[in-house]
């Protein structure tokens, strides 16, 4: 039996000194390139790909025997898969059988499992992008990179953590109490990690990988069993992802039933059940705050993890590079069409305008700046496509052409012809303008390619309004340009309270929307926006509890 351990310990090692120190670190290779992931790499890739189109995914897990899955390009054809399905009672007894043995083994064993796993997901790495592309709408290079290459740093990061608070647990230990002239008191003790059972990881439509391999590799190598339960939307990238764990964990002696798809469909959703099952120890939730409500209702006595909706902002000052703050927000507003948990929804601007290097820009300049930044990014069709995507929901998109009544248009959403792809469902980002009372147009997550130009009193104002709205609605990051030393300084104060991550003056090709694995704090908990962070210890120590034997010593 291969030792997955030792043949990945240098890269553990280097995990848990990244989380650490929060440098820049990362094992798995961002950039398709044919040096790094093999000169066949992208065709065997791409090729694997449409090899699942129209066909039965070969899963062998348990299943009643039907089969299931509508999954829709964004880029305008069905992909035709369908995948083995299974009812809830089902899947629970084939998760619970398999767990004892796994929660049984020492934590070196599960770690090198996961650590194999990520290996293997990162050598198909050019696979998994076609299949988040062809399921989420994201451009080719963020699917490789985001849905790839960042997703598996994500879970690398989890895995450092899990092992990290596991080994601080001593597995026997010699207890003394001095008793004066008499022999000490003695008991020999014994610690046990003890996991909370199944955990249930529910995905989303637009960063399935991202999103979903935290808690997947932060549960498993805490020794729970777990139950992926995809969007019937975005289906592909985690049965890839559960196959390849399967494939390890049967390598490694293990029941492949600890890893486990549930799949199901708009009209017969299965997530609730799983939810309320008792043997469900652990949930795992990306996605809007209509079912996170209902999870934070239903799910008590179990561990809930949640990243949901948020209104993120960013607020104007005053800079000192107007032309690079222009071109940042609108590559930050467009990038994968707006469908980003981190990207900014408000642009809260004085009224009477900021000071810039090109002098003072009244509002309307501003808007007009913004305005031309977006047309000047997108105006080439292959740029576009590139930066854009395509929308994932149709439902979006609906938003967007309904979203002209909610204010002033500065720039029109207009429809794109993706170069490779007709039927791809494409639109460039709507901005409009509104005063800050008319708070009912913004205050809420408006998912998508919508933004809103806020004029505020002053940046006082907007540095109010934004911090208020990330305290009370949620917000997972936050933004501010100025010059103001005195202002900066207020603005992060303001953001720490109200439990968000702000990026400051960024005018260059780092991002709002970014967050990178091993030094990023994704998701701070600590506002509407989400309850857990992607990732600290919390994220992974509360999937296990310990319990101990205390006997007198044998002397």
């Amino acid at each position: 039996m291969a030792d997955f351990f030792a043949a990945h310990r240098e890269t553990l090692n280097h995990a848990l000194q990244a989380i650490s120190a929060r440098g820049y670190w990362s094992p798995y290779p961002e950039m398709p390139s044919g040096k790094l992931y093999g000169e066949t790499a992208k065709d065997d890739g791409e090729a694997a790909f449409k090899a699942a189109l129209n066909g039965k995914f070969a899963l062998d897990q348990p299943t009643d025997g039907r089969w299931i899955g509508a999954e829709v390009s964004p880029y305008g054809f069905p992909l035709g898969i369908t995948y083995p399905a299974a009812g809830v009672e089902q899947l629970v007894a084939a998760s619970e059988a398999a767990r004892p043995a796994w929660a049984a083994a020492p934590v070196e064993t599960r770690v090198g499992v996961a650590l194999e796993t990520l290996h293997r997901l990162n050598r198909r790495s050019f696979e998994l992008a076609n299949a988040v592309m062809h399921t989420t709408g994201q451009a080719f290079l963020m699917a490789f990179q985001a849905g790839g290459a960042h997703a598996q740093d994500r879970g690398l990061e989890a895995v450092a953590y899990a092992y990290e608070e596991l080994r601080k647990i001593p597995g026997a230990v010699l207890w003394e109490k001095p008793q004066g002239k008499n022999p000490p008191l003695q008991l020999d003790k014994t610690f046990r990690a003890v996991p909370r059972g199944v955990a249930l990881v529910i995905g989303c439509s637009t960063f399935p990988t991202w999103n979903s391999y935290s808690g997947f590799f932060a549960s498993l190598v805490t020794g729970n069993s777990v139950i992926v339960k995809p969007h019937p939307g975005a289906v592909l990238p985690l049965a890839l992802t559960v196959k390849i764990a399967r494939e390890v964990l049967s390598e490694a002696g293990f029941d492949p039933n600890l890893a486990l798809l549930a799949v199901d469909t708009p009209e017969a959703p299965i997530a609730q059940t799983l939810v309320e099952r008792p043997e469900v120890g652990i949930v795992d939730y990306t996605g809007g705050p209509a079912f996170g409500s209902w999870l934070e209702a239903h799910a008590q006595g179990k561990q809930l993890f949640t990243e949901q909706a948020g209104v993120n902002s960013v607020v104007l000052d005053s800079t000192d590079n107007f032309k690079g703050l222009c071109g940042n927000l609108a590559f930050s507003l467009s990038l994968y069409t707006g469908q980003m948990c981190t990207a900014p929804q408000n642009i809260f601007v004085p009224a009477g305008g900021i000071e810039t290097d090109q002098g003072h820009k009244s509002f309307d300049e501003v808007c007009q700046g913004l305005s031309t930044a977006l047309d000047k990014l997108l105006g080439d069709a292959d740029r576009a496509a590139a930066i854009l995507g395509a929308i994932q929901n149709e439902a979006t998109l609906q938003r967007v052409e309904d979203g002209t009544r909610l204010g002033e248009v500065v720039h029109a959403s207009a429809r794109v012809t993706h170069p490779q792809f007709e039927g791809a469902r494409m639109a460039t980002p709507l901005l409009l303008k509104v005063e800050a009372g008319a708070s009912e147009a913004y205050e809420q997550e408006c998912f998508g390619p919508i933004a809103f130009v806020v004029a505020t009193q002053d940046a006082e104002e907007g540095l109010a309004r934004a911090a208020a709205l990330a305290k009370g609605k949620g917000a997972i990051t936050a933004g501010v340009h100025s010059t103001d030393a005195a202002f900066l300084a207020k603005a992060e104060q303001a953001f720490a309270e109200a439990g968000v991550s702000l990026s400051e003056n960024l005018t260059g090709q780092i991002l709002v929307n970014q967050s990178a694995a091993f030094s990023d704090y994704h998701v701070s908990g600590a506002n509407p926006a989400g309850n857990a962070c992607l990732t600290d210890a919390a994220f992974v120590a509360n999937r296990f509890r310990v319990v101990a034997v205390r006997r007198p010593h044998a002397a």
